[in-house]
């Protein structure tokens, strides 16, 4: 009955705001605050208020949401030793197989593999002064394979 009453002083007072918000031309604030105010209202109506007040003084829910966050606690603990393990998503299931093919020269699953085996070139030094002006754009080119 008090969480009734309390959410309806807040509409009203809500309402009244809108009001003098309205009353200064700005309609679509006084808008905007009307909606915030007819929730607390909506809440009671649809019987939420009265659920939650139920809800909050009865030991069965709190032990409820007790075994709640104890599950979820467990799930982030096994996740986190699961990753730590080194079997997170990516990681073959089948068991502790190396993602590399035995006879492979280059990881398989690396990114750019082709790019990785060559070493880049070293960057051009020429001897005039126009060209020492491209040559760290060449040398970013050439690093590209561009």
């Amino acid at each position: 009955m008090l969480a009734e009453t309390i959410c309806s002083a807040v509409s009203a007072a809500g309402l009244g705001i809108a009001a003098v918000t309205a009353y200064r031309k700005r309609f679509l604030t006084a808008a905007r605050v009307v909606a915030y105010s007819l929730v607390p209202v909506g809440l009671v109506m649809t019987g939420v208020v009265g659920w939650l007040a139920r809800t909050a003084f009865d030991p069965l829910a709190w032990a409820g949401f007790g075994v709640l966050a104890l599950s979820v606690v467990l799930f982030l603990l096994t996740r986190a030793v699961e990753r730590r393990r080194g079997r997170g998503k990516g990681a073959i299931r089948g068991g502790d197989a190396d993602p590399v093919a035995p006879a492979a020269s280059a990881p398989s699953l690396g990114r750019g593999s082709a790019r990785a085996s060559r070493p880049a070139a070293p960057p051009a030094t020429t001897g005039s002064g126009s060209g020492d002006d491209f040559s760290d754009i060449e040398a970013i080119l050439k690093k590209h394979g561009i």
